[in-house]
């Protein structure tokens, strides 16, 4: 099957000659559920699917998923051969950069460090077979908190671990991998339009002075409307945005995806990908408290029924781990977890719960929780799989997807654009 640098360029053929306007998706693979639900919803509609996964979730250490980039992997194929699916699935970094984990910012740890650690995953990550690296250098914790670093600074720091990451992929012998670049984080990034264009310059000049345009993204990130607190994707800007890129043979990806209202307008403005992540993960829990009301339910016909206690046991994970601080809004900075308002607690829990998944102690509540149900729900872990996978559907439609390997497979070997063009490319 194709890289996804060719599967990219089948993207952009297509759109080219009037064939198609697809959206390529990427599910950030947050859990098991998610995975497998992802893959079956690839074999499903015939359509390739994307796994963009952060250092946070699948690293060396584990994550908090508990896969190391080669166990990820290993995982992905399980569930395509569990569903007789040979069609691509694409494995792919998110964010890596310096300061993009979370353990490296509170463990302090310095520029050096933390770029030593982003290097030695992008090794695993290469080794493991992944088909896209996002190297994202936005972040700079040696800044003041509030500010970003300068653009020149972000370009360099890119530059660097993609020269980086061509040395090594060359070293290891391992097909080409697409490079993703930028980023919409509210903590840092290219959030405006100045910025982004003023990066994507000196990217590609710093690029071709290092004989490295083999390497040229095949796709940016860009601010398109969506964020942490928004979901109304602009249609407007991303269209400005895909034809100022389209000259350079790229695409742009969004993020914060979840819950956007109008789906749809990704593939009319020319978007090229886009990341759904937590809303995933809120599916996930709800599915599963559905699963405990029917538990509960279940134990007024059936007293002797030892009760799993799943969410009570969730949420002490979810308190235990910390994790919930990092989503506090400033005016509840510095409260303990039970001294906020019912309605946060409930969705720093939800949106916690993916920190947990894999913890032991909500893993033994799982299995409780499913085993009661298994009398009367044959397969409880399918029911929750299934909910995701509908979720993902509603994307896989949306974004023209279904059936779209077929699209792909037609779609003739030729020319795209080249990557050098100069900034006359910019249309405003």
């Amino acid at each position: 099957m194709w890289t996804l640098n060719e599967l990219v360029q089948k993207l952009i053929r297509l759109r080219a000659d009037g064939t198609a306007q697809i959206t390529l998706l990427a599910v950030c693979p947050n859990s098991e559920a998610v995975l497998e639900a992802a893959v079956k919803a690839a074999a499903a509609n015939n359509t390739p699917m994307l796994f963009a996964a952060t250092l946070n979730q699948v690293d060396r250490d584990g994550g908090y998923t508990g896969w190391t980039p080669a166990q990820f992997v290993a995982r992905m194929r399980a569930f395509s051969e569990k569903y007789h699916w040979d069609g691509p699935l694409y494995p792919c970094l998110d964010h890596g950069g310096p300061w993009l984990k979370d353990r490296h910012t509170l463990q302090g740890l310095s520029l050096e460090e933390t770029t030593a650690e982003v290097t030695r995953s992008l090794v695993a990550c290469l080794e493991a077979g992944y088909q896209l690296l996002h190297i994202d250098a936005t972040v700079d914790r040696a800044v003041p908190p509030g500010q970003s670093p300068p653009i020149e600074t972000v370009a360099t720091r890119t530059l660097e671990l993609i020269e980086f990451a061509e040395r090594e992929r060359e070293r290891l012998g391992v097909p080409s991998v697409a490079y993703e670049v930028g980023t919409e984080e509210v903590h840092g990034g290219l959030v405006d339009d100045a910025s982004f264009r003023a990066f994507v310059d000196a990217l590609r000049g710093g690029l071709e002075q290092r004989g490295l345009l083999r390497a040229w993204p095949r796709f940016i990130v860009a601010k398109v409307g969506t964020d942490l607190h928004t979901t109304d994707f602009d249609r407007q800007v991303a269209s400005r945005l895909c034809a100022a890129v389209a000259p350079l043979g790229s695409v742009i990806k969004g993020h914060y995806t979840d819950w956007v209202v109008n789906p749809e307008d990704y593939p009319r403005s020319g978007m090229g990908g886009a990341n759904v992540g937590p809303e995933l993960t809120a599916v996930e829990y709800h599915a599963l408290a559905a699963l405990c009301a029917k538990e509960a339910d279940l134990r007024r016909s059936r007293p002797g029924l030892n009760p799993s206690g799943f969410m009570a046991t969730l949420e002490q994970a979810v308190v235990e781990s910390g994790r919930w601080k990092k989503w506090l809004l400033s005016d509840e900075a510095g409260r303990a977890f039970d001294q906020l308002a019912p309605e946060r607690r409930a969705w720093l829990v939800q949106t916690g719960s993916r920190y947990v998944w894999a913890a032991p102690s909500v893993v033994s509540a799982r299995h409780t929780l499913y085993g009661n149900l298994a009398a009367v729900i044959p397969d409880p872990h399918q029911l929750v799989v299934d909910r995701i996978a509908w979720a993902i559907e509603r994307y896989v439609v949306a974004f023209h997807l279904f059936d779209s390997l077929t699209l792909f497979e037609r779609q003739e070997e030729g020319p795209v654009h080249r990557t050098g063009e100069r900034s006359r490319t910019w249309r405003t």
